[in-house]
């Protein structure tokens, strides 16, 4: 059921009143959720079997097959870890209460005129679920964004010498307003480092995972982040080599859910 995890993004979700990033897969007759408050990641594995023990647990007068009610189960659960509207999760009453290294997320809905009970008892991932899921995938998306950069970098030198050119046979601007000076990339680091990101108000308990980086993350870690690019005789090795290989997942699985209009294939640009 992991790998199925990887070709969902986390989403920011909020559960009894507490700010969390959310993964939920749904099969069947069995589900795989992880939470993260980015201090902790909790998760919790469930089949048939498991489902149907505890449902007849908290719900005593319950005496149907799991697939009768698992239907149910899903369509009130999974709106709450789908960042979706309230309105859409106002069919179910859902509580979050901690426990030590435990999380445990309690609902309450009604199936057939009836009250039924869920509780998704979540313990602490292991350090491997962690890197896998969230960490190296962060990583290569950090990775990915800097080739962005770079390339970007290399097409504003290349406007510049285009402007440049038109320039020396004669062009003039026809609108002084538009005129820019000439990109300088180690210039606009430093103005970005030094005065930009102390503006921006980013904390290392941020939550935001807006729907490109949840589509860039999918990428990411289906490894599908497209064929390395030929080193050019300036380039660093480390900065060429670093590429994304994270984790492959199997050849049937799909990305879904790409925004229209982000793209993540790469053109290569010379300088």
């Amino acid at each position: 059921m992991e790998a199925d995890l990887f070709a969902l993004p986390w989403v920011p979700v909020n559960i009894g009143g507490s700010g969390l990033l959310a993964k939920a897969w749904f099969g069947d007759t069995q589900y795989r959720l992880l939470l993260s408050d980015l201090n902790t990641v909790w998760e919790e594995d469930m089949t048939a079997g498991d489902i149907q023990s505890r449902a007849q647990d908290l719900n005593k007068r319950l005496r149907a097959p799991t697939q009768a009610f698992f239907s149910h189960l899903c369509s009130v659960a999974q709106p709450c870890f789908s960042s979706q509207n309230d309105d859409q999760i106002s069919a179910a009453h859902i509580t979050l209460e901690q426990h030590g290294d435990n999380l445990t997320v309690k609902l309450k809905s009604e199936l057939a005129g009836l009250p039924f009970y869920w509780e998704f008892r979540c313990t602490a991932a292991p350090v491997g679920v962690v890197c896998r899921q969230l960490v190296r995938p962060l990583l290569g998306v950090s990775r990915v964004l800097q080739r962005q950069v770079e390339d970007l970098a290399a097409l504003l030198a290349r406007k510049d010498a285009e402007i440049q050119d038109y320039q020396e046979n004669g062009a003039v601007l026809s609108r002084a307003r538009l005129q820019t000076e000439p990109f300088e990339v180690h210039k606009y680091r430093e103005n970005f480092f030094t005065k930009i990101v102390p503006q921006m108000g980013v904390t290392l308990d941020s939550l935001g995972f807006d729907s490109e980086l949840q589509a860039l993350y999918m990428v990411v870690s289906l490894g599908k982040t497209g064929p390395k690019r030929k080193r050019s005789p300036d380039s660093s090795p480390t900065t060429e080599d670093n590429h994304v290989s994270e984790h492959h997942a199997p050849d049937h699985q799909h990305v879904t859910g790409v925004p229209t209009g982000y793209c993540f294939t790469h053109t290569e640009l010379s300088t």
